[in-house]
């Protein structure tokens, strides 16, 4: 999950109907030439594009009967700007979407299905809970690229300074480690991005979710969801905690104060290794340390993300097979290895983990941290439900509504969202 996720979701068009995808692939070919397909990454453009536009390269390479068209296209506009174009024409033949898009976009009719394709040739090699998350109602529409989900990441020099020897297990201890690091160093100790999915671990962590998919029933103002939150507006009002940035550039302004040694943890993922690195903080890579979160009363969770390669549903038949072949090379051994190793990302099946990818200290962390991922709930609007969950999550933490009122306010969202489903 990335990074900025869409403020909004377009969920009406989620309703077109299949018919709506006979536009066409928006690439080209001609009866002697190779064929074009266009590949739209959503990828960080300054960090992580330079790595798929190589695999690009290497692609046609080996493929001279292929060429890809590639579109960089910034992670919050593209679920919107694909609903878009799947309706009508101009959509890619290969989309890197987030996991979460997966039952959206195949109820919309937008996505081919992959089993029996080149593109799933090497399903087995996937780790399978990933591959579980790229199918929906038992069909696989997704090749996993990337995987991730979130860790405390902390500066090891400012703990050290503080006499913190290990990271916190609890959310407990977290606060009062905090309350350390400002003391004894003067820096703040935490900061916390107001975005709904750094708040899924305090739900995890209590045993609970925003819905029970299997029951239909939306548990987001649950005994156990108001203590999940609880604890996270205890977290923040705790001393040595950073004041909650609340403008439209909290997660850039977190990411600067932490990258230069200017707060000493923070919740994140994978996906920012590269950025982190060029910090002046982390100029020596081993003083970032990476720990899975701390616990709740019912343990650890972190939602477990990623994103798959997929492929346009209206795309014609031979740039359907272009399409397989290129997510069959992107998600290779080799592939990921070299994304792993250039990015500082998860791959996503176990032959990708070799030797020079867990030798990197900060995969191997994360690597570890995936054991307690929670995957998400197997509905079109559980991404949805993030946008309706934010503004009254930054009312709970500005102290403008409290836990229990503004998880009211949230599940009557939601409601509208999932009408068939209880709202205890």
């Amino acid at each position: 999950m990335r990074r900025g996720l869409a403020a909004a979701v377009v969920v009406a068009a989620l309703t077109i109907s299949a018919t709506a995808c006979s536009g066409g692939s928006s690439g080209s070919s001609d009866a002697s030439g190779p064929v074009t397909i266009t590949w739209w990454d959503t990828s960080d453009a300054t960090n992580e594009a330079g790595t798929f536009k190589a695999l690009v390269k290497d692609f046609e390479k080996a493929n001279p009967d292929i060429k890809v068209k590639y579109v960089s296209v910034p992670f919050g506009d593209a679920q919107t700007k694909f609903q878009t174009v799947a309706g009508s024409k101009g959509a890619p033949d290969v989309l890197r979407a987030d996991v979460g898009w997966t039952p959206g976009f195949v109820e919309a009719g937008f996505l081919a299905p992959l089993d029996g394709t080149a593109a799933a040739a090497e399903s087995g090699k996937f780790k399978q809970n990933l591959i579980e998350q790229a199918k929906h109602q038992g069909k696989l529409y997704g090749v996993p690229q990337v995987t991730d989900t979130l860790g405390l990441m902390y500066n090891k020099e400012l703990f050290t300074k503080a006499g913190i020897t290990k990271p916190p297990a609890t959310w407990d201890e977290l606060k009062a480690d905090m309350a350390k690091v400002k003391e004894k160093t003067g820096v703040d100790g935490f900061a916390f991005n107001p975005q709904a999915y750094y708040a899924m671990p305090f739900l995890y962590g209590e045993g609970t979710d925003m819905v029970d998919a299997a029951k239909k029933q939306i548990t987001l103002n649950s005994p156990a969801a108001v203590k999940g939150i609880d604890t996270l507006d205890s977290v923040l009002a705790a001393p040595g905690v950073r004041k909650l940035d609340t403008t439209s550039n909290a997660y850039a302004n977190i990411m600067d104060a932490f990258n230069n040694g200017k707060v000493a943890a923070i919740i994140q993922g994978p996906w920012e290794n590269a950025n982190i690195f060029k910090g002046a903080a982390f100029k020596d890579k081993n003083n970032l340390g990476i720990a899975a979160l701390p616990a709740g009363s019912a343990g650890q969770g972190a939602p477990l993300g990623g994103h798959n390669l997929v492929a346009y549903a209206g795309s014609d038949a031979k740039h359907q097979e272009a399409s397989q072949k290129f997510i069959a090379f992107m998600t290779s051994a080799p592939s990921q290895e070299k994304i792993a190793l250039a990015n500082g990302t998860l791959p996503t099946r176990m032959d990708a983990f070799t030797a020079k990818v867990v030798f990197k200290p900060e995969i191997a962390a994360f690597h570890l941290a995936l054991k307690d991922g929670v995957p998400r709930q197997p509905i079109p609007e559980y991404t949805a439900l993030y946008a309706a969950m934010e503004p009254h999550l930054v009312d709970i933490l500005t102290d403008r509504k409290t836990p229990r009122a503004g998880l009211d306010a949230i599940s009557t969202a939601a409601q509208r969202l999932l009408p068939d489903y209880r709202n205890p």
